[in-house]
């Protein structure tokens, strides 16, 4: 089983509670996505619509990946640098794959389309690297690492998951050129 993958889908109920949806399963299964279990989808909602205006304002762009039954499994979303000289780079976020099928490929899916598209894709073409952060202890800067991404540094402590557990923020580059 593979996914199929559409950048910049049409954005409507389905597709809003769709992604809504993933990322309240990946959160509730410890995903390092912004939140921390326990969580509900209305804690979620706000960080999603602020995903949708910045995509409504051009900002943002979703690469959306679903399951052989069509439902939303992975997502991706890039943001554009406004300041003028860093348009050669975007920022990569909210990179989710569902729990259910996570082990099974689909994350190297999701990597493969992320880099197909920023390499590709109309709008993309003075972008030179993709860059993101992610949380310490989690082992997911290796899962990037496995695609190319390069730690560029990391600020101690950045990320408080709970009294007490501060955790690395990791940024990381993929240069495309």
């Amino acid at each position: 089983m593979t996914l199929t993958f559409e950048m910049d889908p049409a954005v409507g109920p389905a597709l809003r509670d769709g992604v809504l949806a993933l990322w309240a399963d990946v959160s509730a299964a410890g995903g390092a996505v912004g939140f921390v279990p326990p969580v509900t989808p209305d804690e979620i909602r706000p960080a999603l619509l602020r995903h949708l205006v910045d995509m409504a304002r051009g900002d943002t762009r979703l690469l959306v990946g679903r399951d052989e039954d069509g439902e939303v499994a992975a997502t991706a979303f890039f943001t554009f640098n406004t300041h003028p000289l860093m348009t050669h780079w975007v920022w990569l976020y909210t990179v989710m794959v569902h729990p259910r099928h996570q082990g099974g490929g689909y994350g190297r899916d999701l990597m493969a389309a992320v880099e197909h598209t920023a390499r590709t894709a109309e709008g993309f073409e003075a972008v030179e690297a993709i860059r993101l952060t992610c949380r310490g202890g989690t082992g997911v800067d290796g899962f990037y690492a496995k695609f190319g991404y390069k730690e560029v540094g990391r600020v101690p402590g950045a990320i408080r998951v709970a009294p007490g557990d501060d955790r690395d923020d990791i940024i990381m580059l993929l240069p495309l050129t």
